[in-house]
């Protein structure tokens, strides 16, 4: 099985993935490691590193085997086939304090606010995948996300499926 966790960062992704393969002892793929190897350039303006998701794809494939977790704010891009996909969500003011916290400049934490808001994670999902599902980390503990998303893996998801959270108004607003 695969299991892509993904989202704009700040949502959970790194912890969520590792609570949850310790607790169904899935190997763990988490695609910041392997970035260099995938790197088509980098982007001084944005600070970041261009990523060519069909030379990630190249990278992660040969250690996609059995159960695994794939976790990275770009794992949604990378086609597996019947791959189950968990966007984790997070409301614009939880997800600002998170992004502070983290020590992200105010360009990146309006950048990754504004990507929230509009969905990008989810809708780049929706159009590669069709096992998507999102879930709202803002008021959860990772243990709380791990539990909604083995809910998802056990088949007991409807809750879960796209199309119930909407940040938009709470973002554009302000």
């Amino acid at each position: 099985m695969i299991l892509i966790i993904t989202g704009t960062p700040g949502t959970g992704k790194s912890t969520v993935a590792e609570v949850l393969a310790r607790r169904r002892n899935f190997k763990l793929i988490r695609l910041s490691n392997l970035a260099q190897e995938a790197a088509s350039g980098y982007d001084e303006e944005r600070e970041s590193v261009e990523v060519d998701p069909e030379r990630l794809f190249e990278v992660v494939r040969p250690l996609a085997t059995g159960d695994v977790v794939i976790e990275g704010h770009l794992a949604h891009l990378l086609p597996f086939s019947g791959a189950t996909v968990v966007v984790l969500r997070c409301a614009p003011a939880e997800l600002e304090r998170r992004l502070r916290k983290k020590g992200f400049s105010e360009e990146k934490i309006r950048e990754n606010l504004e990507a929230e808001a509009l969905d990008v994670c989810l809708i780049e999902s929706i159009e590669m995948h069709s096992r998507v599902y999102e879930v709202d980390t803002s008021h959860l503990t990772p243990e709380q996300v791990a539990g909604c998303i083995a809910q998802i893996l056990e088949g007991k998801g409807e809750r879960f499926r796209p199309g119930k959270i909407d940040w938009s108004e709470e973002f554009f607003a302000q």
